[in-house]
């Protein structure tokens, strides 16, 4: 048995899962943002991630039994988020979240150095804005660790980067990039592969988290690396749906992809190519509409209430860039707005058209893959949307392509289950787990009345944004 975690951004999920991909225990506990005076800062404190372990540890480990045959932890987490730690093992400053786009002057600077695009989002930025704009966190950095990662250093010492392929390093870091940077290579740790042995449960950590001591604990790696293996999306054509805070769509291809609106980097499985579509505020703009409503709604009783609603909202359309947007736009400056409002139109008109924009986002996507001769034959989907049928039954029917539900909606913790079992000899293929551990319970098929109008409102909703980009522009200039 394995003991599986993955630290999402409004939640840590912890599972206990046998070798056949049976899941035999699962907790988890809720996670928060530090609120700080700026709006478009995005920051975790590290702390909460381990406090949060020892908790979920101590439910998943309430039964004697589970506890005794354990064999090693696998950690994910959300990313790319970056953590500084200091010489005495602690954090520097607060961990910089995957959300926080304040380096767009770094980005931008890096990309003219790599020749290639370079997200504010992504790591080296992050980085590299600490070392313009807080020079003294900067010089007590000894590493920058990811989310993963830095758990990991906690429990074993070792720091690490955990790389699934080269060719991901670009999307990290390089050499050459730190360098001409100016920066120090020895504050970014050696690359490792998922699956491979980081050490073992050091004792202060096992008495302060609750782990056995000398528990081997081995590399996982980004949430969605593990989805895509906890889906089984390791075919060509296959699609996984990684639907959370934010979403990720990732295609598994026979062959690369070039084309600046999406990502094509090396599978986890090798001699194939993850096409990826990512994100930024899908759940998150849904959870931010729930929490905008007067009272306390539950997500089922919001959910109920929209799907009273029509389809296309009455005319209404909403776009998710909440936080900028990534995929297809890649764009920082992109906000979030909605379009068509009259007096007829409530907040469950509203909510709807926030849902609705999920699929619409999703399909934008899944249309450049298709555009570039990418075949997707379905969207597995994972995460804490996969849960609403309300949700599955829209994507469907926008995106025109069967969804399908695996039993274990925790695919990052399957994926790292999959991953801990192939580093322990289990098996002789991360795909061959893949394959053996991922099983689907349900379908949700495409109604074929509902396409005329869902054709015509994505056409509108990507003539609006084409429309309102430069007066996004514009209001991101503003102090």
């Amino acid at each position: 048995m394995l003991l599986v975690y993955d630290i999402g951004t409004t939640a840590l999920k912890g599972g206990v899962i046998d070798q056949a991909g049976a899941l035999l225990a699962r907790a988890q506990t809720p996670m928060e943002m530090v609120r700080g005076e700026n709006p478009d800062f995005h920051e975790f404190d590290p702390a909460a991630w381990l406090s949060g372990l020892r908790r979920v540890t101590a439910a998943l480990l309430s039964d004697p039994s589970l506890g005794s045959g354990l064999r090693g932890v696998v950690i994910s987490g959300n990313g790319p988020t970056l953590v500084p730690v200091g010489s005495s093992g602690r954090p520097v400053h607060c961990a910089i979240n995957w959300m926080d786009r304040r380096g767009v002057e770094e980005a931008e600077l890096i990309s003219s150095i790599t020749g290639s695009y370079v997200d504010p989002s992504f790591f080296l930025p992050k980085a590299y804005w600490i070392y313009r704009n807080k020079p003294k966190v900067y010089q007590r950095t000894r590493h920058f660790l990811s989310c993963p990662e830095y758990v990991d250093y906690v429990l074993t010492g070792e720091a690490c980067t955990i790389l699934p392929s080269p060719q991901f390093s670009r999307y990290i870091w390089t050499q050459e990039a730190i360098g001409k940077l100016g920066m120090e290579a020895e504050k970014f740790p050696p690359f490792i592969k998922p699956g491979q042995l980081i050490g073992r449960v050091r004792p202060k950590a096992a008495e302060t988290l609750g782990l056995p001591e000398g528990l081997p604990v081995i590399a996982g790696g980004p949430d969605f690396i593990m989805s895509i293996l906890g889906t089984a999306t390791v075919r060509p054509g296959r699609t996984c749906d990684r639907a959370g805070s934010s979403e990720g769509v990732n295609l598994c291809s026979a062959s690369p992809l070039e084309d600046p609106r999406l990502l094509c980097l090396p599978h986890i499985i090798e001699g194939y190519y993850n096409v990826s579509g990512l994100l930024t505020t899908t759940g998150k703009a849904v959870e931010w509409f729930k929490n905008s409503l007067r009272g306390s709604l539950e997500y089922e009783e919001l959910f109920a209430e929209i799907a009273r609603v029509p389809a296309g909202a009455g005319g209404l359309l909403f776009l998710p860039y909440l936080s900028g947007e990534r995929s297809p736009l890649w764009d920082p400056r992109a906000r979030g707005a909605f379009l068509g409002l009259s007096l007829k139109h409530g907040w469950r008109e509203m909510g709807r058209a926030v849902v609705e924009a999920v699929g619409y986002a999703i399909r934008d996507v899944l249309e450049v893959m298709e555009e570039d001769g990418c075949k997707v034959e379905e969207l597995r989907v994972t995460g804490g949307q996969a849960r609403s049928p309300l949700l599955n039954q829209i994507k469907a029917d926008i995106s025109g392509k069967r969804i399908l539900v695996p039993c274990l909606r925790d695919a990052d913790l399957l994926g790292d289950a999959c991953v801990g079992l192939y580093g322990l000899g289990r098996f002789g293929s991360l795909s061959e787990a893949a394959e053996l551990a991922v099983r689907i319970e349900r379908s949700f098929e495409p109604a074929p009345r509902l396409k005329g109008r869902y054709d015509e409102m994505f056409a509108l909703y990507r003539e609006a944004y084409r429309g309102l980009k430069p007066v996004f522009e514009r209001l991101g200039r503003l102090p």
